[in-house]
């Protein structure tokens, strides 16, 4: 089957003819506990803002990525989620699949830095680092806060998350709650809130395009919410005052989210994920109601 045959509009397929592949991750992973919870949004649209403040990375998405023009973003966006779907609870093949069809997309792209002259390619380890590690260290710290993981739960799911930058053709990546804040250390003095980066959170604020009406509704409220969740320097970085009282509001913001959540029904998914809750669930009747924070690193 053809990537456009296996990834459409609606998500990806589950095609596995064993149904026995939970490909790179599985029901006793912290990562499928983590991606099943509507309040992991949050965390996405985290990363994204913590991604722009790389000039590199943000330059080379603004000059090759869909996600700028309104005419296109939506879908450009649904295809982003569609491999975050697909690489967390697809097969083996599918993930296999979507990541070589990713790796090959990046490996033809070029971006031009306009501060230095220079050209660069947008697969250089140090991007891909970038985006993977702001990517899955949102993920953590919104689990954290939302009640989701311990510290222990955080530092598992990092770890897991090895699995997921080695299909981007990395080598390594932060493993743990330690590393990953040594990494951002190290990072700090490479960022910067370029141009291209107030036009990304703009488009985040205000939505164009052919999102749907409830989508563009949602977008900003939830973005707000992601600003909120940023660590303090990274707030200051795009003006807003990194106070102690911001954090403690968002932390108790996201808690109430995931509490509203657990109460209402399952939003409809594509079939892996559906999957995927099937298995989760049946494991935690073997195994016992877990009590808050509900995953651990046991």
């Amino acid at each position: 089957m053809d990537s456009a045959a296996r990834y459409g509009a609606e998500g990806f397929r589950d095609d596995r003819d064993d149904q026995d592949d939970d490909g790179l991750f599985g029901p006793d992973s912290v990562t499928w506990r983590v991606h099943l919870e509507p309040v992991m949004w949050v965390g996405g649209l985290r990363a994204l803002l913590l991604q722009s403040l790389h000039p590199r990375v943000m330059r080379g998405t603004y000059q090759n990525s869909a996600l700028f023009d309104p005419a296109k973003a939506w879908a450009r966006f649904q295809r982003t989620v569609e491999f975050v779907g697909t690489r967390t609870f697809g097969s083996t093949a599918e993930v296999e699949t979507a990541a070589a069809r990713v790796r090959g997309l990046h490996r033809r792209l070029r971006g031009h830095d306009p501060d230095t002259g220079e050209s660069f390619r947008l697969d250089e380890p140090e991007h891909l680092r970038w985006v993977h590690s702001t990517e899955v260290d949102s993920y953590a710290q919104v689990a954290l806060r939302a009640g989701l993981l311990d510290g222990a739960g955080a530092d598992r799911y990092l770890a897991e998350s090895l699995r997921a930058a080695r299909v981007i053709g990395l080598d390594d990546a932060p493993t743990s709650r330690a590393e990953m804040a040594a990494y951002m250390q190290r990072m700090r003095p490479r960022l910067a809130l370029t141009d291209e980066a107030r036009l990304a959170v703009g488009n985040l604020f205000a939505p164009k395009g052919h999102a749907p009406t409830l989508v563009k509704l949602a977008i900003p409220t939830v973005a707000l919410v992601s600003l909120g969740t940023l660590p303090r320097w990274a707030r200051r970085m795009y003006g807003l005052p990194g106070l102690p009282t911001t954090d403690l509001g968002v932390t108790a913001t996201l808690r109430a989210l995931r509490s509203a959540t657990d109460v209402l029904p399952d939003v409809p998914a594509p079939p892996g994920i559906e999957r995927a809750r099937r298995l989760v669930r049946s494991a935690d009747d073997v195994s016992g109601p877990r009590s808050a924070p509900r995953i651990g690193g046991g």
